[in-house]
């Protein structure tokens, strides 16, 4: 049976760590916002920690999140931001006492291994949402969706795409993340079931060959046959040969998985984009969509 952590209440402690990348400026916006919504912040060690590229030692970060995760009196624990380094450090971890006491895990990009083994060891929900680091560009309206889920409110969104879809109806488990991150720990033990799930992914920065090659990668291992939907969030920056990919981000998805028939929704508003709305992986949603018009609504199960 799913563990649903316990939302948020005012005066509640939250914590902020850095499992990936280091922080290369000041996260003083995102702690003024966490205290405007009448939370206490706790910053880990791994906010101010530097050890080349990443906040601190795989070590150090695993014992920043561990500590995080084994405090009872901290409610939730965001990653400051992602980057790289999760999948070395994600093995250190005890899940133990969070699987005992759950509570919500907030991040994106790099923290799809967080979000991704969190699902396929324990079932535990978490959220995939703006970070820290993300705070001082996001949209007024994104961190209302953050600041409305970690308080209970379940996320419900409708939204016109600008690329036609393949209408449907599907209901199921929400789970995904970073496309290149969900590729990353295939195979593994953090590699999820994907059956009779709604996928969500996105990407930044990646070549147009590069995203096919992952979509493959997927398709061969058998991932994404028996999905109940696909949504298609931002894919942002992508990048081209000299010698032109030939088709859109739009036509090279549906070649791969429009033969399945299940409800594909273009331009969900989440991923490296200012508008990343708040979506709970590990929780049931229903998913109507037409050729311009999508609706992702949640069920609460409690």
């Amino acid at each position: 049976m799913k563990k649903t952590p316990p939302y948020l209440k005012k005066g509640d402690k939250v914590g902020i760590v850095c499992p990936a990348w280091k922080v290369d400026n000041d996260l003083e916006d995102a702690i003024a916002l966490l205290k405007s919504w009448d939370l206490d912040v706790v910053v880990g060690k791994t906010v101010h920690s530097s050890y080349r590229q990443y906040a601190g030692s795989d070590e150090l970060r695993a014992q920043d999140f561990q500590s995080m995760l084994d405090n009872d009196e901290i409610k939730a624990v965001f990653a400051a931001r992602g980057g790289y380094g999760c999948v070395r450090m994600i093995d250190l971890v005890n899940f133990s006492h969070f699987v005992a006491k759950p509570k919500w895990i907030i991040g994106f990009s790099d923290v799809t291994v967080i979000h991704s083994h969190i699902h396929r060891n324990f079932g535990i929900p978490t959220i995939h949402g703006q970070m820290p680091i993300t705070i001082p560009d996001a949209t007024k309206e994104s961190l209302l969706s953050l600041k409305d889920t970690l308080f209970g409110e379940m996320p419900s969104y409708e939204y016109q795409s600008e690329h036609t879809n393949i209408p449907g109806e599907g209901e199921g488990v929400v789970i995904g993340g970073n496309l290149a991150l969900l590729v990353n720990v295939l195979g593994s033990v953090s590699d999820m079931d994907y059956d009779g799930k709604i996928l969500f992914i996105e990407d930044v920065g990646e070549f147009y060959y590069s995203i096919d090659r992952m979509l493959w990668t997927l398709k061969r291992a058998g991932k994404l046959k028996n999905l109940k939907g696909l949504l298609v969030g931002g894919f942002t920056n992508l990048k081209d040969n000299k010698v032109p990919f030939g088709i859109t981000l739009e036509e090279l998805i549906l070649e791969i998985v429009g033969e399945y028939g299940y409800p594909v929704a273009f331009d969900f508003p989440a991923g490296h984009i200012d508008n990343n709305y708040t979506l709970i992986f590990g929780a049931q949603a229903s998913l109507s969509v037409n050729e311009h018009h999508v609706c992702l609504a949640y069920i609460d199960e409690q």
